[in-house]
């Protein structure tokens, strides 16, 4: 069996290994591939691993080995599930690798916003403090978290590791989701997205990208938000209406964003997002940690034995 892996720096740019794949077959990896290489480099592969690779009716007509496809994240949207299926190609994903990695850059951008440790730390090393007359200075709000609510969009697995988090600095956690309140867990409420997003003091988004959840952010629900509230999105780039938020931070509608994925990645230069007003925006890297990295790794190579054995596990085909 010819085992391809066509992005696979994404995963691992050096510090984890594939080599443990070899037991499966042949392995190949190549660090990127563009479209025009796919069909090339996945010629004789029985077994494909991709991460931001698209694949769909063009790339499986030309692959007539190709039996496996193995998604190395979560989301699935790269590849098209409905012509896997009629080219009799599996595909998995990853599922819940990267939880406490997430929820932990949630709380990141929040007290990184809050603090502005990075900030101040900077000003130090240029002299400020050593320059000032008083023991201490601040010129950029200080805020304290306890007593704050908390509001998350989703409350999925993730999503329910931030409520935790929240809680745990003292806020109070309401939620928007499919959920009853009889299962939430205890101290989180149910309410409204309306009223999530008028009350709330953090809205966090945790929700997949889908038709319904695309733009969920714009400029109506932005105008609901508190003039000291923030928007945290580790979630999809689309979930949010990027022109609508820049502007919304750039006339003081809300106070800031911490923001890990955006609508286009690598962006352009033009992105509103990158120059707008209290906007802090990370590299898509909350899922990156090593630990959660590892985690994929080792479900992406039981997710190939499971397939190579039968019993296929994880399968969104």
């Amino acid at each position: 069996m010819t085992i391809v892996i066509l992005d696979g720096y994404a995963l691992n740019p050096g510090d984890l290994s594939y080599d443990r794949l070899q037991q499966f077959g042949t392995l190949k990896v190549y660090d990127r591939t563009t479209p025009e290489q796919v069909i090339e480099r996945a010629k004789d592969a029985y077994a494909l691993l991709i991460n931001k690779v698209l694949l769909g009716e063009k790339e499986f007509s030309q692959l007539p080995h190709l039996r496996y496809v193995g998604v190395q994240a979560t989301g699935y949207n790269v590849v098209d599930v409905e012509a896997a299926r009629r080219y009799g190609i599996t595909v998995t994903n990853i599922p819940a690798y990267s939880t406490d990695s997430v929820a932990q850059m949630v709380m990141a951008h929040l007290l990184g916003i809050t603090q502005n440790v990075g900030y101040y730390a900077q000003q130090n090393r240029a002299g400020r403090w050593g320059a000032n007359p008083d023991f201490c200075y601040w010129d950029t709000p200080l805020i304290e978290l306890a007593s704050k609510q908390m509001g998350i969009i989703g409350l999925g697995r993730t999503g329910s590791a931030v409520a935790r988090l929240a809680q745990a600095f003292g806020m109070r956690v309401a939620a928007y989701t499919s959920k009853p309140q009889s299962e939430l867990p205890e101290g989180v409420d149910k309410v409204s997205l309306d009223e999530l997003f008028s009350t709330s003091d953090v809205v966090s988004l945790h929700c997949p990208l889908v038709p319904a959840t695309q733009g969920l952010v714009n400029a109506e629900r932005l105008a609901m938000m508190k003039p000291t509230a923030i928007l945290i999105n580790t979630a999809r780039g689309p979930v949010v209406d990027e022109q609508a938020l820049a502007d919304a931070l750039n006339r003081g509608v809300i106070y800031a964003a911490g923001i890990d994925v955006l609508c286009e990645e690598p962006p352009r230069g033009d992105s509103p997002l990158l120059k707008a007003r209290n906007c802090f925006v990370t590299p898509h890297i909350a899922w990156a940690t090593i630990e959660a990295r590892t985690r994929l790794l080792d479900i992406c190579e039981a997710n190939l034995r499971a397939f190579c054995e039968g019993h296929p596990q994880n399968v969104v085909s």
